[in-house]
């Protein structure tokens, strides 16, 4: 089986880039992956929290707009914005990865995904008219099905002593990057399971603009 895995983006945690953007505001429900980690103190309350950033992400517009799709991830699990960064009770870094493959025909033994065959072309469902000279002609669609593998992470750590108390992410893959608003249901389907962890990836339904099932 041959996969080209094309890294399209990096964001936080890591490296700065810029988030893709594309599309996806019919999606009503988001499912996706989810694990967290960490020894988040029993008798601890959310607190305040104040994002952080590598040196390489402090001028980053892209990264501004990630920490605003996981605010309310963040805020639905009781934090609140710190007014004095210096004074949050927790440090949040937060991070994106979208990854585009390119699935060749072969993928598949009885090559159904491009609508061929072993010996000949044939019409199916990916075959879709439009108007030519002649009137109708129909062509094909492209013989590669592209697939998006979209992950986001945060990790919280106590601002006084530096330590980490929790480490959540959560992914899915789809035919678009996805949007900042699809990076927001992720962090909140990271989010979760707040403050219980489950280090085991498990499937997470969420709600754009609601709350996880």
């Amino acid at each position: 089986m041959f996969k080209i895995n094309r890294r399209l983006t990096l964001v936080g945690l890591g490296a700065a880039a810029v988030l893709g953007l594309s599309a996806c505001s019919a999606l009503n429900t988001v499912t996706a992956d989810a694990q967290s980690f960490g020894s988040w103190p029993a008798s601890r309350q959310p607190g305040s929290y104040a994002f952080e950033r590598l040196p390489s992400q402090q001028n980053a517009v892209a990264h501004t707009k990630l920490e605003e799709a996981a605010r309310t991830a963040l805020e639905k699990a009781g934090f609140t914005p710190a007014a004095d960064p210096k004074q949050a009770d927790v440090l949040v870094s937060v991070g994106a990865r979208v990854s585009r493959q390119d699935l060749a025909p072969w993928d598949d033994p009885l090559w159904w995904r491009w609508n061929g065959s072993y010996f000949h072309w044939r019409y199916g469902p990916a075959w879709r008219p439009y108007y030519g000279r002649m009137g109708y002609a129909y062509p094909m669609d492209p013989m590669m099905e592209r697939r998006y593998d979209r992950e986001v992470a945060l990790l919280m750590r106590d601002r006084k002593s530096n330590e980490p108390l929790y480490e959540a992410r959560a992914s899915n893959d789809g035919v678009t990057q996805g949007d900042l608003s699809l990076a927001g249901a992720l962090f909140e389907a990271a989010m979760a399971d707040f403050p219980q962890t489950k280090p085991e990836p498990h499937r997470v339904t969420v709600q754009l603009g609601g709350a996880p099932k």
